[in-house]
């Protein structure tokens, strides 16, 4: 593998030493470079175990970071001009990472074996030393009883299921208990529906659908073909070790007052809802309460989650800006152009890039891959973000099969191609930002020799990303903006972007205030001195909460991010002069609303008709204070009105009626 001294050194900031077998007989140099105090970043995974065992050995293990400069650049068929990249692969993996919080999960080891013939019995016999077992058999035809009831056998079909690891709950029908005299067969005596269970693990031999929706990141659901004997296999073995505590990462960060899910029983954005593949997300009043132990990681919602309640964990968005921001520098200065950043997961895209750098091309010197934890937990702050930092495309690797349903991903991809296209970065249209959905390394290859290239920015921004997601969106948007090669001020979006505009009918307007309340970001704001109506379009998501609970119908939708007016302070709407009460001063509701009530109840309403109706009228002149010390002095009775004629009964027509035809009444 070639290395290049002066690119390396230009863009780590350093001199270049090298060493023929750090993990052999060079290990003191390691060890010297520990000794120092500073942090230390090596450049191999495949020793990386020694490497880590010696930094625990000297107290220095948070100090140690790791990048691989072999499979991701230096075995390549462009390894050799690979400098820049192998700077930036190195400099990027120095940035320090934040932990990521985790969630803890209790088993004590009560298993239910859920199945339908002889299969579940024996996978519960060669678990029953390890776990408390029960069988559940769902329909069974013909099972022989066994000769020791070590374990309870039952039969039952699971209606309903949730839960996870530790906390499963079931809703099972048709339950019934076994004969203890069954003979050939098992016999069960009288079901009944609605039994309930709760266990800490649950074994689905039965082959049928599954208990859960993806099912396969379900913590404690261990699910098998019952005539695949290997994968039966796997699943007992993988059980027999589910006893004892675990911990699972938090993946989203979920902040309640920032969520704009509904406000007064009308919802507004429903974006997570809709694209959570586990089920983990679900309304709870005002906002959406997302279940740790539930949520696998996808990361669909804080990718599409417009106000940031919602933000991914591992790492948080300004994590992950700050490595692009550091990886693209870095690159720049060794002297590297034209960079495409890859995302990759680690269960997938890194083995397929190991196996196109052993056996095929590897990845050209230009494409920079980056691992994260979900490739579907990327939002478009993080493209802007890396187009304003210089990069002139990106792709996502994802399986030929996704886990997931990668929809919510394309929409993101949509709408950032769509601005990179109106400010100049892909003035062809062709879409820097693309899915490579593949298992197939030579695929993978070849589709990234085939990337089509943007135009880069001139000057590509350096900003430092702080602060939450929303705040993190805006700032990656508007450098994104500031370094276009051709700056717009605004781009229209299609409908369900989370970021516009809104259009008033100012005109019929009443200034009720009822869309500040509503708002979720505080885009629509108010003023404690005068009746006025504000709007700050940066902090709108188009949730719609607004126009939903308007009652003139006066708010619409405009989707579109326009640039010059985020940078513009918050713009008045509408504002009128207040009605200044005529007893103490002061201000409430507006003149135009309260000279309107006047105009259409003075003489049109029996309360306000008259001489005695003039001083009910001054009283709507008066504040809310004023007006009730004018109603105890002036004694105004709300029952005072014209007598109501009576109530008229089927004998009075009855009586009317026979006076009529002259009979006796």
């Amino acid at each position: 593998m070639s290395l290049d001294g002066a690119a390396l050194g230009k863009g780590c900031g350093g001199t270049l030493a090298t060493a023929d077998q750090l993990c052999g007989r060079d290990l003191d140099r390691y060890r010297q470079a520990i000794e120092a105090g500073g942090p230390v970043t090596v450049s191999c995974t495949l020793q990386a175990p020694l490497f880590e065992e010696i930094a625990e050995e000297s107290g220095a293990a948070d100090r140690v970071a790791f990048a691989n400069i072999r499979e991701m650049a230096g075995w390549s068929a462009e390894g050799p001009i690979a400098g820049p990249k192998m700077a930036a692969l190195l400099a990027a993996a120095a940035e320090p990472q934040p932990e990521a919080p985790l969630v803890s999960m209790e088993s004590a080891g009560v298993a239910l074996v859920y199945g339908r013939d002889e299969t579940a019995i024996e996978a519960a016999r060669r678990l029953a030393d390890h776990l408390d077992i029960t069988v559940l058999l769902s329909r069974p035809e013909s099972v022989a009883p066994p000769l020791r009831a070590d374990f309870p056998i039952l039969r039952g079909t699971i209606s309903s299921a949730k839960g996870h690891l530790g906390a499963f709950e079931l809703r099972i029908d048709d339950y019934a208990l076994p004969a203890p005299s069954s003979r050939a067969a098992l016999a069960f005596g009288a079901a009944r529906n609605g039994a309930t269970s709760t266990c800490d693990l649950v074994i689905d031999l039965t082959g049928g659908l599954p208990l859960f929706p993806a099912h396969e990141t379900r913590s404690g659901y261990l699910r098998a073909d019952p005539r695949d004997p290997k994968a039966v296999e796997a699943l007992l073995f993988e059980a027999s070790h589910l006893v004892g505590t675990f911990d699972k990462a938090r993946f989203i960060d979920f902040r309640a007052d920032l969520c704009a899910h509904s406000r007064s029983r009308i919802t507004g954005c429903t974006r997570c809802l809709e694209v959570c593949p586990t089920g983990a997300i679900s309304p709870n009043g005002d906002h959406v309460a997302i279940d740790p132990y539930i949520c696998a990681g996808c990361g669909s919602c804080a990718a599409l989650c417009p106000t940031g309640a919602a933000s991914y964990a591992l790492p948080p968005a300004d994590s992950l800006l700050r490595r692009l921001r550091t990886l693209t520098s870095a690159y720049r200065a060794a002297g590297g152009s034209e960079a495409v950043v890859l995302f990759h997961d680690g269960d997938h895209g890194e083995p397929l890039i190991h196996a196109l750098s052993r056996y095929g091309e590897g990845l050209p010197a230009h494409v920079l891959p980056v691992r994260v934890n979900e490739v579907t937990q990327i939002g478009p702050e993080v493209f802007a973000a890396l187009f304003a930092y210089g990069a002139v495309g990106a792709r996502l690797l994802l399986r030929a099969r996704p886990k997931h349903d990668i929809a919510s991903l394309h929409r993101t991809l949509d709408l950032t191609n769509s601005v990179l296209h109106a400010l100049g970065y892909d003035p062809a249209g062709g879409g820097l930002v693309s899915t490579i959905e593949t298992d197939d390394p030579d695929t993978l290859g070849e589709a990234l020799r085939a990337v089509s290239l943007g135009t880069p920015a001139p000057r590509p921004a350096g900003f430092l990303p702080a602060g939450d997601k929303r705040g993190v969106l805006r700032t990656s948007f508007r450098e994104l903006q500031v370094a276009a090669p051709s700056p717009v001020d605004a781009v229209p979006l299609a409908a369900g972007a989370p970021f516009g505009g809104l259009a008033f009918r100012t005109e019929a307007c009443t200034l009720c205030l009822a869309c500040v309340g509503a708002c979720p970001t505080s885009a629509l704001s108010d003023s404690a001195d005068r009746p006025l109506l504000a709007f700050e379009e940066s902090l709108c998501v188009q949730c719609g909460l607004c126009a939903a609970t308007c009652p003139e119908d006066v708010i619409t939708l405009q989707p579109r991010i326009d640039f010059a007016a985020w940078a513009e302070p918050r713009r008045i709407v509408k504002q009128e002069e207040p009605f200044d009460c005529i007893t103490c001063g002061k201000g409430f509701g507006t003149r135009s609303t309260i000279e309107r009530v006047i105009e259409k109840l003075r003489g049109s309403h029996w309360m306000f008709a008259g001489p005695a109706g003039e001083a009910r009228v001054r009283s709507l002149m008066m504040c809310e204070d004023c007006r009730v010390e004018a109603a105890l002095n002036e004694g105004f009775d709300p029952h005072a009105g014209p007598e109501r004629a009576p109530t008229r009964t089927s004998e009075d027509y009855l009586r009317e009626r026979a006076a009529r035809d002259g009979q006796p009444v």
